[in-house]
């Protein structure tokens, strides 16, 4: 009895705590939602109140009647998409390279994967800038998933090792042994005990792919067709005075395929974040 009366205060602190951290993280998603639903006047009323007693949709109509919205969002689509699907295989295999087999250089590989990580993108958007310029990808949605790949690959690459290793060696060889090859071990057998891991990684590409502003800016320049949905918020920028409800309304919209992803894969996400693999 007297364990259970201590442990239960330190159970309502963590969970107030946990509560107090949900509504912290939570709120400024709420409030881009109602900025979104709010009249013109109360957005740009001096009194912020958290509520709105008449919504509105005007913000979303004026985003969905902007001519290239769809354009951008597909554009976004197939960025993240690409990024998302190829760096998940890379990764795969090059964490099951660099735990499986030995090599010379292999522990200096693994410290370049975390030095990348190190370096600021900002730092390296000017020398991408040139190097997709002498490529020829400058205007081209290639712009934008080869950079994604290069900085999603190190983190992958480093998450999927300690997957890869947990997986028991004794149960490669009897897979071996009942005569399955190198190629069948590694996708029927492999891949799905790391897929938690292949789900975790994939969230953290999606995620900042796209939501990515500075190289859709940097490296489409002159073809607008070409440009990611971050960049139709530019156009709710005004000189004179911007349209804080259409910023709103986009953000939203920018945010909904963010959740559904998320939603759609939390399970699996869960289990990576764990690190759990299933024997």
């Amino acid at each position: 009895m007297n364990l259970l009366r201590i442990r239960r205060p330190w159970r309502l602190a963590a969970e107030a705590s946990a509560l107090v951290t949900a509504v912290i993280v939570a709120f400024p998603l709420y409030w881009m939602v109602l900025s979104a639903v709010k009249p013109a006047g109360e957005i740009q009323s001096t009194e912020a109140r958290p509520w709105t007693l008449s919504p509105s949709l005007d913000s979303f109509r004026r985003v969905f009647e902007q001519q290239e919205f769809g354009r951008y969002f597909l554009n976004s689509l197939a960025v993240a998409g690409t990024v998302v699907i190829v760096s998940a295989l890379i990764a795969f295999l090059a964490a099951t390279a660099v735990t499986r087999f030995r090599f010379r250089f292999r522990t200096t590989l693994l410290i370049m994967f975390l030095v990348a990580q190190m370096v600021p993108v900002e730092a390296l958007t000017i020398p991408l800038f040139f190097l997709m310029r002498d490529a020829g990808l400058l205007n081209t949605l290639g712009s934008l998933v080869l950079p994604h790949l290069a900085f999603s690959l190190p983190f992958a690459v480093w998450m999927l090792r300690g997957f890869v290793k947990a997986v028991p060696e004794a149960l490669e060889e009897a897979a071996y042994i009942d005569g399955a090859s190198r190629t069948r071990f590694l996708w029927q057998i492999l891949f799905p005990l790391v897929f938690p891991g292949l789900v975790a990684t994939s969230v953290f590409s999606f995620i900042s792919t796209w939501n990515d502003f500075l190289f859709a800016k940097s490296f489409i320049i002159s073809d607008t067709s070409q440009s990611t949905l971050p960049m139709a918020l530019l156009v709710f920028f005004k000189p004179d005075e911007n349209d804080w409800g259409g910023i709103m309304a986009a953000s939203t919209v920018m945010t909904i395929p963010v959740l559904v992803f998320f939603v759609l894969v939390q399970r699996r996400l869960v289990s990576g974040l764990g690190g759990a693999v299933k024997d």
